[in-house]
């Protein structure tokens, strides 16, 4: 099986230690992204830990197609216990970090403790120097990469950073590379905020030796040069106007089904605002959305669908260029858009607000720093959705991406059993759903094609391989990319699926974290087809013995951990 290659960095940002570690057996196994981070966070996070304590650990993770000239690899994958769900998460970003990572000559690295100083970690192909940077503290996210510049002569490609949320601890807070790109759901960057950790950078000459079969590496990247996608021009959100007419575009906090100004936040609005192409790394799809509107000065990178949801049709909002200055707001105070807007949706709810987009542009600020009822709003809908008097419109705590279960009831399904909760990323029930291969209507008899795709994407997000490369990355160019029969890639996603789940089970949840805030028909019976499908217990917990550890006892440093040596700075 191909997999990544280079040693696991572990850095304690507490003690200022580096240690890097062998992991070849252990790549071998989970080929790298986000099945060799959760193998590692499975075993080495605490499973009574707190999320913003310093025995959580944040992993983030390349693998084997980040050394390959193909299109939709530039991206890389993020790991840790989740402030918001208070499980574990993945979550991964593009731009251009990966082949920086890369170069670093690491494959995956694990940050751990806490500092008493708030620090950049400087990570090369020699060493580790850890940099205390006091004058940044507050600092929005472009400010770090300006730093970087002038002090290192490093681009934001070389980074990952937090903004102002993450420091704050809003529960929903991200970690951007490129400044624009986000690792966004789930709040790693509060993670990192709580290890006082500002940014890391990456730099160096190493190059691991991974060999890449082609084909299918160049017919991929042909193909994809060649396309006449219109999602090469509008991003996700050339579906927008077809998802409400439709389906549902989730409408004034889920209050209704469909939006009447659609059209001025769909595709062609944000084509009209799109003034160069945009890609990731090694990408010829290039699908990016660099719009700006010179009017309102506002230049960004967006927004795609997602966002034109959360800030837009569920705040009632119908202008573009507004719901474009709230996602460069999110991106500069390092914030998810999805769970930011929905988060602000709520309270516009809560005031009788819709459609004031000033408004909730104050409101997106007041919670990166928790100012006012910027504080409570900070710890996102399932916490404070009492206070505002509205309904919880959450899954284990994770706000809802756009794409609506009540509609689209095997996404539904989805959502009630995923381990990271309202994601729409981690099984991708709404594909079949809206192209009308499976009648979108009921959740019975669902399961067995759930688990296939849940499975799938464990294997997209550890390759690593963009959703957006389903159609050019098939299953047997998936199976010929990464050298394995493709049941077997399978079943390496049901390992980590179950390791997410055995993870979740030790913190106490069990099949009463696994529903939805609306009734589907058949919901409980689909679930015990989905708990019979994964061959989990009636109350959705995994046994004991189908998780044997991994990675617990590699010798690498951290709370808890043992053998750390100095940072060779």
């Amino acid at each position: 099986m191909l997999h990544a290659e280079g040693p696991l960095l572990t850095i304690d940002v507490g003690e200022r230690t580096a240690t890097r570690t062998d992991i070849d057996d252990l790549l071998a196994e989970f080929i790298g992204g986000r099945a060799v981070a959760t193998a590692l966070a499975h075993d080495r996070i605490p499973f009574d830990a707190d999320p913003f304590g310093p025995e959580n650990r944040a992993y983030l993770a390349t693998g084997p197609l980040q050394q390959s000239g193909m299109s939709f690899t530039g991206r890389m994958s993020m790991t840790g216990l989740s402030p918001l769900t208070d499980g574990l998460v993945s979550t991964n970003a593009g731009g251009y970090l990966s082949r920086e990572f890369s170069g670093a000559d690491l494959s995956v690295l694990e940050v751990v403790g806490a500092s008493d100083e708030l620090l950049i970690a400087h990570v090369t192909d020699e060493g580790v120097e850890f940099e205390e940077v006091p004058e940044l503290a507050g600092a929005e996210v472009p400010a770090v990469s300006d730093h970087v510049a002038e002090t290192r002569d490093l681009g934001p490609e070389n980074c990952i950073a937090i903004g102002p949320a993450g420091e704050n601890l809003v529960r929903f807070a991200s970690v951007m590379t490129y400044d624009s790109r986000a690792f966004g759901r789930g709040g790693l960057g509060a993670v990192l905020g709580s290890k006082n950790l500002k940014a890391v950078t990456f730099e160096g000459d190493a190059e691991p030796d991974v060999e890449i079969p082609n084909p299918p590496e160049m017919d991929v990247h042909r193909e994809a040069a060649t396309s006449d996608d219109r999602m090469k021009r509008q991003g996700t959100t050339g579906g927008t106007e077809f998802i409400n007419e439709n389906f549902s575009l989730p409408t004034r906090y889920f209050s209704e089904y469909e939006f009447e100004h659609a059209a001025g936040i769909g595709g062609d609005a944000v084509e009209e605002k799109k003034y160069k192409k945009g890609a990731c790394s090694a990408c010829a799809y290039a699908c990016k959305l660099p719009t700006r509107d010179e009017a309102e000065g506002v230049e960004t990178e967006g927004p795609e669908f997602e966002t034109v949801y959360a800030f837009g049709s569920n705040q009632g909002v119908g202008d573009i260029v507004d719901v474009m200055k709230a996602n460069e707001l999110c991106d500069v105070l390092g914030m998810d858009t999805i769970s930011a807007g929905v988060t602000v949706a709520a309270y516009l709810a809560s005031e009788d607000e819709f459609g004031n987009a000033e408004l909730a542009r104050e409101i997106t600020e007041k919670i990166a720093y928790r100012e006012g009822i910027g504080d409570d709003l900070a710890e996102g809908v399932h916490r404070v959705h009492d206070r505002l008097g509205v309904d919880d419109y959450t899954v284990k705590g994770m706000e809802f991406a756009a794409h609506d279960g009540r509609v689209l009831h095997g996404q539904g399904l989805s959502y009630a059993v995923a381990n990271r909760g309202g994601d729409h990323m981690y099984a991708g029930m709404l594909g079949p759903e809206y192209a009308g291969e499976i009648d979108p209507e009921g959740t019975l008899g669902k399961a067995e094609l759930l688990v296939e795709k849940e499975n799938r994407n464990v294997v997209r997000d550890s390759g690593v391989v963009c959703a957006f490369g389903g159609d050019y990355v098939t299953d047997d160019r998936l199976a010929q990319l990464l050298d394995a029969p493709y049941e077997d890639l399978l079943e390496l996603g049901a390992r980590t699926i179950e390791r997410e789940r055995h993870f979740n089970n030790e913190r106490g949840k069990d099949a009463s974290d696994d529903g939805l805030p609306y009734d589907l028909p058949d919901l409980d019976a689909a679930i015990e087809e989905y708990y019979e499908e994964r061959g989990l217990r009636e109350d959705g917990t995994l046994p004991d013995e189908r998780v044997e550890p991994v990675a617990a006892d590699l010798g690498s440093s951290g709370a808890g951990g043992s053998g750390a040596s100095p940072a060779d700075d």
